[in-house]
């Protein structure tokens, strides 16, 4: 991978990418309009025409579907905003009937708060993970890179490295294509 690859802006931003734990959700319940908001921050990339991440339309059918909560009174809370932000990601490598399931199993074994922050985390980690594969630097203690997979931790772990693995290669596709251009 070229120099200049490696100092890319997006490079910096992913290895620096920070999903808010629990204590970091809103405390306060939310309307659909600033559920949107608070998720599109978080968001890496749009998956409508429009730009958005996620739309009214897309939640209303995750509650349908029941793979979240109902919202009570029209408001949405920092439940609703945890599973909103792991449906939104792992939607780009599951089904959405692989996300429910592998919802519901993770939040058996640990429960919503521990499987929610475990998520973050591990997002996290297989970003600064694949990154580090990439440019040959080493964003992760050993010993996380080497960490071994557990009942608890198998599901979301590799599911967020092959976000994370998918949206680096998107990332390369595009900078590739952008390098050809100016050519």
């Amino acid at each position: 991978m070229s120099e200049q690859m490696m100092n890319m802006h997006w490079l910096t931003e992913m290895v620096n990418y920070h999903l808010p734990r629990w204590e970091e959700l809103p405390e306060i319940d939310l309307y659909m309009d600033q559920v949107l908001h608070f998720i599109e921050k978080y968001a890496i990339f749009p998956v409508d025409e429009e730009g958005q991440s996620i739309t009214k339309s897309m939640i209303n059918n995750y509650v349908k579907l029941g793979l979240m909560p109902k919202p009570i009174k029209k408001k949405y809370s920092r439940t609703h905003v945890a599973y909103l932000i792991a449906i939104t990601t792992l939607k780009q490598v599951l089904t959405i009937s692989e996300v429910q399931q592998a919802c519901i199993q993770q939040i058996k074994k640990c429960g919503e708060r521990e499987s929610y922050n475990l998520f973050c985390q591990e997002q996290e980690n297989a970003m600064k993970y694949v990154i580090g594969k990439m440019t040959g630097q080493n964003f992760l203690a050993d010993e996380i890179q080497t960490e071994k997979l557990t009942s608890e931790n198998r599901t979301i772990k590799l599911a967020t490295l092959a976000f994370a693995s998918k949206v680096m290669t998107q990332k390369i596709i595009q900078y590739e294509a952008l390098e050809q251009s100016n050519l």
